[in-house]
């Protein structure tokens, strides 16, 4: 997209402002390799964390050591830093920084046509600067993609969102997309679960999880920072004005970014034991290519902030995400796990009171005042569902899934055998979240694609689906409908099917199937001479105008933000929302809720392992149903795993995938079979 297409496009929108499959089993307990039963526990404890937060003199201290780098390399940048929540604490443009943002492939990568975010080319303006949005994206990835277990990068996420896994040039011997293919569209500007900047203060002023400009970000130059183990912040760079990825997992390249951002890290730096290169998921992970050695400044030597700050730059406001309308100063951290940060464990009155599950490791988001913002309720869609859900099968969903998820194997923690740790959203059939929780220390960018992945799947097996998007206000999102007619039949859309997000990641991949070079694209994808991590297909072009819309109000070309609603699609009845508030995820990790044989909400996990997501929605799900027995898994016959695809001699989607003997306290195996 060119300054001439956004130019356009903000004119426009000022105006608009395998398969666990089978049958059902009678028991709600899980056979153990030796014939006898295990019948799940109310909890297993996990390991406490402490609440750790960056000072004011450690975030200057940060920032001097990539500033320092940055002038030893000639490279003037501009460098973010917030909170484990996303609270930006500081933003600082050095003099001399480039003040064009240019998002898309490499120069050297091959040609892709542009298409929606895909090509965007951002102008600065006296005002502002594009590469503060994307230095804060970095810096929110870093952070919400670790823990106190995985330390990820934005190096690691360009690993996990492309087209092929591992990413390498010619196809990578047709292996499938990447794990986490399509979570660079979460945390959007426009979600309605992400906390916005509040310029005024005030008693929510620094809750999150927070919004990133740009969503999750998939180029080198973003790293997580911690203090005593614990994950406390991220710092993101931007010198080169080029937001883009790797797509050669083979070489070993020499980014700037990454270097300035490394030796912002020197003193606050992952422990070595959980970086991403001591993780494996099927392949080794990739943390950084910069190494300490080849810094050119000791960041031990870097000169106090106050000498740099209004020498080689200052601090800049960014609308919208830091000092807006202030002086810009430093600001500490809120330390996680406090009422302050919006995330905090239950109280002993929270759980006697049903408003949240009855587990003492269970967190919530609050809103700064003691609030749950997503306390159990039940079903608010009476206008189309006959019985919606109650409160207390929500219940039963949550806490039977929490239990799941407590002695499931994580796949991506260190040390090896720990427990999952993952966010649970329960909603409706017309997405309004039922239920939030979270493991202590799960990863906080699951929290918001926990509920995309909810509400992607009760989107796609409603009835109501095909219309929805021919209601769109774009004819692009409309052409999405016929493209799934003709790939599988009239009545894809129509409610006939329950997918699993397994199964709306298996048609949103550039080739069908997943990985297989030269093959068709899935219908929700884009062809792949207009595919990139920017421009998925369906999953972009619902949000587009969106992502217009915030930048130009971060960049003061309008003082109008994007409303906190993503999407364009028509309400539901009687509501101001529609089914897609924060977007659509396209990976697995959710699975619809049925009353007999009627959609009547759908849970989304998500933090850990994809088929450990997988595996805890559908067993939390299904032991929820075994316990209450009024609601439970979509009938087998409807599953979207019952759907052949044309293609060759027919490629047959996947509903669920779970792990092979997931469980730390069973050998068990096979453990969704006939369910």
């Amino acid at each position: 997209m060119t300054f001439r297409r956004f130019t356009a496009l903000l004119t426009i929108t000022a105006f608009t402002l395998a398969s666990c499959g089978g049958g059902g089993s009678s028991s709600g307990t899980v056979s153990t390799g030796g014939g006898s039963t295990f019948s799940s526990p109310a909890a297993i404890a996990f390991p406490a964390i402490t609440q750790q937060a960056l000072t004011s003199v450690d975030v200057q201290q940060i920032m001097a050591q990539a500033i320092e780098e940055a002038a030893a390399r000639g490279k003037p940048a501009v460098i973010a830093v917030t909170d484990r929540v996303g609270n930006v604490l500081a933003v600082f443009q050095m003099n001399g920084a480039p003040t064009t943002l240019t998002i898309k492939t490499r120069p050297e990568d091959r040609a892709v046509t542009p298409t929606d975010v895909e090509g965007l080319v951002v102008p600065g303006s006296s005002a502002a600067n594009p590469l503060t949005a994307a230095a804060i994206s970095k810096a929110i990835t870093g952070a919400y993609l670790s823990s106190g277990g995985n330390a990820f990068s934005t190096r690691t996420a360009s690993q996990i969102v492309q087209e092929h896994y591992p990413p390498r040039p010619g196809g990578a011997g047709d292996q499938p997309g990447g794990p986490l293919f399509g979570v660079q569209f979460s945390q959007l500007p426009c979600s309605d679960l992400s906390a916005r900047f509040t310029a005024a203060g005030g008693p929510s002023a620094f809750i999150g999880p927070k919004r990133a400009p740009l969503g999750l970000a998939a180029d080198p130059g973003g790293f997580p920072l911690y203090k005593n183990g614990q994950v406390v912040g991220g710092i993101g760079v931007m010198s080169d004005g080029l937001y883009s990825y790797d797509t050669n997992i083979d070489d070993v390249d020499t980014d700037d970014d990454e270097y300035i951002a490394l030796a912002g890290t020197s003193g606050f730096d992952a422990p070595s034991t959980i970086t991403a290169d001591k993780i494996q998921a099927g392949i080794q992970l990739r943390y950084s290519d910069a190494v300490a050695a080849n810094l050119k400044k000791t960041p031990s030597a870097a000169r106090s902030f106050a000498s740099l700050n209004g020498s080689v730059g200052a601090l800049a406001s960014v609308t919208g995400y830091y000092a807006q309308g202030t002086t810009p100063t430093v600001l500490a951290g809120t330390p996680y796990g406090t009422e302050a940060s919006g995330i905090r464990q239950v109280t002993a009155a929270e759980r006697s009171g049903g408003t949240v599950i009855d587990n003492a490791d269970a967190y919530i988001l609050t809103n700064g005042s003691g609030a749950n913002r997503y306390p159990i309720k039940g079903g608010t869609d009476g206008s189309e569902v006959s019985t919606p859900l109650t409160a207390a099968e929500v219940k039963a969903v949550l806490e039977e899934a929490f239990k799941i998820m407590s002695r499931a194997r994580g796949q991506i923690r260190k040390p090896q055998d720990s427990q999952a740790q993952v966010t649970i959203s329960v909603i409706d059939t017309q997405g309004s979240a039922l239920g939030i929780v979270r493991s202590p220390d799960a990863p906080i960018f699951g929290t918001d694609v926990s509920l995309q992945k909810a509400r992607t799947v009760a989107f796609f097996s409603n009835s109501r689906a095909a219309a929805d998007l021919q209601d769109n206000p774009s004819p692009d999102v409309q052409g999405f409908v016929g493209k799934m007619g003709a790939f599988i039949n009239a009545s894809t859309l129509t409610g006939a099917y329950a997918f699993g997000d397994r199964s709306v990641g298996n048609l949103a991949r550039p080739y069908f199937p997943d990985g297989e070079t030269g093959r068709p694209n899935g219908p929700l994808s884009r062809p792949f001479n207009q595919w990139s991590p920017f421009s998925t297909g369906l999953q972009s072009a619902l949000i587009l105008t969106n992502i217009a819309q915030h930048v130009g109000f971060v960049l003061g070309a309008s003082t109008t933000d994007t409303p906190q609603r993503c999407t364009f699609g028509p309400d539901v009845p009687g509501k101001a929302q529609n089914r897609l508030q924060n977007g659509i995820q396209i990976f697995a990790g959710a699975v619809p809720i049925y009353r007999g044989n009627t959609l009547v909400g759908a849970i989304g996990i998500s933090g850990d392992g994809i088929d450990q997501d997988d595996m805890i929605a559908f067993l939390g799900l299904y032991n929820g149903g075994q316990r209450i027995t009024t609601i439970g898994e979509a009938p087998a016959a409807i599953r979207a795993d019952q759907i052949v695809v044309p293609v060759g001699a027919g490629v047959r989607l996947r509903y669920v995938s779970c792990p092979f003997a997931p469980f730390l306290d069973t050998s068990d195996q096979n453990v969704c079979d006939g369910k």
